[in-house]
């Protein structure tokens, strides 16, 4: 059986859109014995192969949902459906929903799979990670080392 997976979708160099490498980054220098940390673009046929043969599976990614910057939502795929393939719950939300969709289609959806969302706010090239945004980041590294 293989470990659990931790995957940080993003763009590290586009503002808040780098909190999943960022979580990534982190969780591979304090966790890398309990999880495998890896990076990803957002393409579903990366993700779908990721969680390939997964039993528990954590997804990382920025969102724009209109709710308040830094929020972190929280979703349980064994409950709820993907993420909102228009973006609303993650800035990959076509690649990520396709990959959840295409995952439950195929029974290869881990028996445990989250997605973390961080509520962003700014996705242009060069930025920095929005202040509320790199705060969120830490809480939720926290949450998640003491899972």
């Amino acid at each position: 059986m293989k470990r659990p997976i931790v995957i940080g979708l993003g763009n590290p160099d586009r503002g808040d859109d780098a909190v999943g490498p960022v979580i990534a980054r982190i969780l591979r220098s304090h966790a890398a014995h309990r999880y495998d940390v890896v990076h990803a673009v957002g393409e579903a046929t990366e993700i779908l192969a990721l969680l390939e043969g997964r039993e528990d599976a954590t997804l990382i990614d920025a969102c724009v949902s209109g709710a308040r910057v830094g929020t972190i939502h929280r979703i349980d795929l064994q409950v709820e459906g993907a993420p909102d393939k228009h973006g609303a719950i993650s800035s990959h939300g076509f690649g990520l929903a396709q990959a959840i969709g295409l995952a439950r289609a195929l029974d290869v959806l881990p028996k445990r799979c989250l997605v973390y969302a961080i509520e962003a706010q700014s996705f242009e090239q060069g930025a920095t990670m929005t202040p509320a945004v790199a705060e969120a980041t830490n809480r939720l590294v926290g949450q998640i080392l003491t899972q």
